[in-house]
């Protein structure tokens, strides 16, 4: 086993975490987390405060991104590991990427209002840091506060997923021009949490190759919302397509995630972790022995 406790998927109230970066650090530090990345959705401008306080706590550090992508019909989650914060192409990526959300939240308040739920555009309002990050998640916590649902897993599973009244697609970035913007400011592109999509065999296997095509290294292998099977289903894949295995919390609150920060099994042995890829872009007051880890 891969004894290192590195979480390299994590959320703040920069984008719909809960906890801002300098108290998601004191609670990935707290629970002996060694390795740590700020991913928030689309959104880079909390990595500059994350990484501060998470020196500050002895941990090491990765800046980090999570890409929200169109692909194939599906929504796909690209995370960016290790990637300059201040990249121009970057940043100018991650904006357009952003832009259009407020005017999906508002047809997703209009699907909502016609179910009996009112006023959700500004009940979300109410849970957002930055207006132009407005997602599923901040409806979600104020369908929950409104008394419809008693958790926000709920809330999705009724109101927020292809097909029911408050789900509204939008078209997110390429897979081409995510990778792309991550690669080109330094990091490494890891497909997020691949047991969530909806792919058939071929379908991932069109993912996966694309990916890989596009200059893609990474896949989340041990992840919040994987089970036990899939844990060892990506595993096998990322063997097989030659790929580092990350491993992630996909934290975003203590109330709502399935899985605490550090709370992690262990990377399995066989697998090659995508730190070994990015010993040189860690951040760190003391140096990790990653040939051990």
């Amino acid at each position: 086993m891969h004894l290192l406790n590195a979480d390299l998927h994590s959320h703040s109230s920069v984008s719909d975490g809960t906890l801002a970066p300098e108290a998601l650090a004191e609670r990935a530090a707290a629970a002996g987390v060694e390795l740590w990345a700020l991913t928030d959705h689309d959104e880079i401008s909390g990595l500059a405060r994350a990484r501060e306080a998470a020196l500050d706590l002895g941990m090491a550090f990765l800046g980090g991104c999570e890409i929200s992508v169109s692909y194939a019909g599906e929504t796909v989650h690209v995370v960016g590991l290790g990637v300059d914060g201040t990249n121009g192409p970057l940043v100018a990526g991650l904006e357009a990427t952003r832009a259009g959300r407020r005017e999906r939240a508002r047809a997703m308040a209009e699907g909502l209002a016609r179910v009996g739920i009112r006023g959700a555009f500004e009940g979300a309002l109410k849970y957002v840091g930055n207006p132009d990050l407005i997602s599923r998640t901040h409806f979600a916590r104020y369908i929950v506060e409104a008394g419809h649902c008693a958790h926000t897993h709920e809330v999705f599973q009724r109101y927020l997923t292809d097909g029911k009244p408050g789900y509204v697609p939008h078209q997110w970035a390429t897979l081409a021009d995510a990778v792309a913007w991550i690669r080109g400011a330094g990091g490494e592109a890891v497909i997020a949490h691949p047991g969530r999509y909806k792919f058939t065999a071929n379908g991932e296997w069109g993912l996966f190759t694309d990916f890989m095509g596009h200059g893609g290294r990474g896949v989340e292998v041990v992840t919040g919302s994987h089970t036990v099977a899939e844990q060892v289903r990506y595993g096998d894949a990322a063997i097989e397509y030659g790929l580092a295995a990350s491993r992630g919390s996909d934290f975003h609150s203590p109330e709502e995630s399935r899985t605490a920060l550090g709370a992690l099994p262990d990377l399995p042995g066989r697998l090659t972790p995508v730190w070994t890829l990015l010993a040189h872009r860690i951040e760190s007051r003391t140096p990790l022995d990653l040939a051990a880890a």
